[in-house]
């Protein structure tokens, strides 16, 4: 099995003894006994700090909403917010630790927010001297395979911060090294490596328990169709949440299920089949209206390309819903470019187009390989 950075925490036992640590984690921060690692760390050492991004330590938040500073009822530790008013480390909160401590799992999607809090976190720590911990956890879509966009700096957002594939085959480690790189940060980085992890190795081949690492990302599977659905959230479109399948089940009231699933496999994508869907979600787009659409399943994941997948489906159903589709303010930082939604390039064409580019930054990357 799979030792991640908290099993081997001893390992930076020279920067954490005798320091008051703040902590930025959430639910999947667990040893390999399933041990959260706030108790890991304050058996250990003096953990005076909590400092919670998107969903909160605990994981109760929903996606999007501001978290809240409050004092942990569990430890009596305070818990600082990073997904408030800003996402960066106030003096407050730099006042109440001597070392910064990370340990989240992630999902290898460029948009997902818990990677820019690390980088905030880090370019904060570099201005005021303190030292950052990151304690690795697996990609859990694997080392080798970079797909997708690469995010034009133009739509730099909190949903893509830097010029990155939408799959970026970087351990969360890895990305704090080329995030340092990128920056040039004069920062005291420790990375606390694994064990055992490999670049071949998905999250189910690793031996670990998968905790979920936000509400909507609650299995494998979603993780796998994530980097291809995520767009959805910037159309009028129900990427599933509000359902038991988020980001697996597409759809609106609009659409014809049967025809769109019969229009997907006639493409002839590998490693996808997809499944007339009828579907009703209980919060978010269309809460309690009946949406149709398709449920997308990963038939062989070594050749599935979601990004693909992702801009493929959302042409079809651009075709299909003509005036009724419509886009919302986020699809361009999503998307990782304006080309898409100003009708320069279809989905195929901007695949093809960024295919190059996408190569050129895993060359480059490869240099901050740890394993």
């Amino acid at each position: 099995m799979v030792k991640t950075g908290i099993d081997d925490l001893s390992r930076a036992d020279g920067v954490l003894k005798g320091a008051r640590i703040g902590l930025m984690t959430n639910p999947t921060g667990v040893n390999g006994n399933m041990v959260p690692s706030i108790d890991v760390i304050r058996e250990k050492y003096a953990l005076t700090a909590l400092l919670a991004c998107e969903h909160g330590v605990r994981g109760s938040v929903p996606a999007g909403e501001h978290v809240d500073t409050f004092t942990d009822e569990k430890t009596g530790v305070p818990v600082y917010s990073c997904y408030g008013k800003s996402t960066h480390l106030t003096q407050e909160m730099l006042d109440a630790f001597d070392v910064f401590v990370y340990d989240i799992q992630d999902v290898g999607a460029r948009f997902y927010t818990f990677i820019y809090s690390l980088s905030d976190a880090m370019q904060d720590c570099a201005r005021a001297g303190k030292p950052v911990v990151v304690l690795d956890r697996p990609n859990p879509l694997g080392g080798e395979t970079v797909q997708g966009t690469l995010l034009d700096e133009e739509v730099s957002s909190f949903v893509g911060r830097f010029a990155m594939p939408t799959r970026y085959a970087l351990t969360v480690g890895e990305y704090a090294l080329w995030v340092k790189d990128r920056l040039k940060l004069d920062l005291d980085l420790t990375v606390v490596p694994m064990r055992g992890w490999k670049r071949s190795m998905r999250y189910s081949d690793t031996g670990l328990l998968f905790v979920p690492p936000s509400p909507n990302i609650s299995t494998l599977h979603a993780a796998e169709v994530y980097t291809g659905t995520c767009i959805f959230e910037g159309c009028n479109v129900s990427e599933g949440r509000g359902t038991t399948l988020p980001f697996e089940l597409i759809g609106a009231p609009f659409l014809d299920g049967d025809v769109l699933a019969k229009r997907m496999n006639a493409l002839g994508l590998r490693g996808f089949y997809f499944r007339g869907a009828a579907f009703m979600p209980s919060c978010s787009k269309y809460s309690g209206e009946q949406c149709l659409g398709v449920q997308i399943y990963v038939t062989d994941r070594e050749s599935a390309d979601a990004p693909k997948m992702g801009f493929l489906l959302m042409d079809e159903i651009r075709e299909m819903a003509g005036s009724k589709f419509e886009w919302t303010g986020s699809i361009d930082r999503l998307a990782g470019t304006k080309d898409y939604r100003e009708g320069r390039l279809d989905g195929k064409k901007l695949i093809e187009k960024h295919a190059q580019a996408v190569c050129d930054w895993q060359k480059r990357s490869s240099a901050f390989y740890l394993y």
